[in-house]
């Protein structure tokens, strides 16, 4: 896989100002008019400005996420309440009852963001809460020793996107299968796809008698292809899926959904203290993440 270029995601002030998105356009045409999009209320506790690894290209004009820019407010003992509810943890929402609650706009849903800029506003997310340092203890890959070490959570960087290929405000893309010539449409997927994902995993779950496996992969598919060959027929589009759709062009279409979707490198430069090795490492996502010892 080619190394991929990366630049920072920058926090910023928040800005009073209305903001202004400009329309769908296709490539080469003249910049359609420009929509306002009314700026929130202004908030009584101090807030910050996260850029969107999507820059908010493939969201609705008329959303608020189009600016790609979101205002988080700094978590407090009332969102820690959250944190610590038994109830919300049971149901294992409470991550997301935490971010929509740190969302200042009462227009940006947590179902409506796709899941590369719900990266970077969960990273965010903590970094306002308990800043930039996140310690862990990590296994050596090479000799097996466990050693604590310190992860500095504002390094991580969005991936370099090329969106010029692409026409702002859509959210459908095209892939052609390397063996069977077919043209499947696709979309990114957003955390409501992510629930309703594992909604039905858990339901199939119940009533599959393969003990130990999972149809996780074609049900994310069925999610994400929108159409095959021009055929938009949920059925049909459900059918080839299951049926037709070979581990030769899975895999690649899973490639290339990756390698070209906006999202944060979450990865980090590991150097074992017992043995000196190196190497890039992704993020172990512990509970002290948003849980730290006191």
């Amino acid at each position: 896989m080619p190394e991929q270029t990366v630049k920072t995601i920058p926090i910023q002030k928040p800005k009073p100002a209305v903001g202004a998105i400009p329309l769908p356009t296709k490539a080469g045409e003249e910049p359609a008019p420009f929509k306002t999009i009314s700026a929130p209320p202004k908030s009584n506790y101090p807030t910050e400005v996260i850029d969107l690894p999507s820059q908010g290209y493939f969201y609705n004009p008329s959303s608020p996420l189009a600016s790609g820019k979101l205002e988080l407010k700094y978590m407090t003992a009332r969102e820690e309440d959250i944190l610590t509810s038994q109830n919300l943890i049971k149901k294992g929402v409470v991550l997301d009852a935490l971010l929509s609650a740190l969302i200042v706009n009462p227009d940006v849903k947590l179902d409506d963001i796709l899941i590369g800029d719900k990266n970077a506003v969960f990273v965010a997310a903590r970094i306002l809460a308990y800043g930039k340092d996140y310690p862990v203890k990590i296994k050596c890959p090479s000799c097996g020793e466990e050693a604590d070490d310190k992860i500095d959570l504002s390094s991580f960087q969005a991936k370099e996107f090329d969106f010029s290929k692409y026409t702002r405000g859509e959210n459908r893309f095209e892939f052609i299968l390397p063996v069977s010539d077919k043209t499947i449409a696709y979309k990114l997927l957003s955390h409501r796809d992510e629930q309703a994902i594992d909604a039905e995993l858990k339901s199939l779950a119940k009533f599959s008698k393969n003990v130990g496996s999972s149809p996780e992969i074609t049900t994310r598919l069925k999610y994400m292809i929108l159409a095959v060959d021009g055929n938009d027929d949920r059925n049909i589009v459900k059918k080839f899926v299951d049926n037709d759709l070979s581990s030769r062009d899975s895999l690649p279409f899973r490639n290339h959904v990756r390698e070209n979707s906006p999202d944060i490198n979450m990865d980090f430069n590991y150097t074992c203290p017992a043995c000196n090795h190196s190497e890039v490492m992704p993020c172990p996502m512990g509970v002290s993440f948003f849980w730290p010892k006191s």
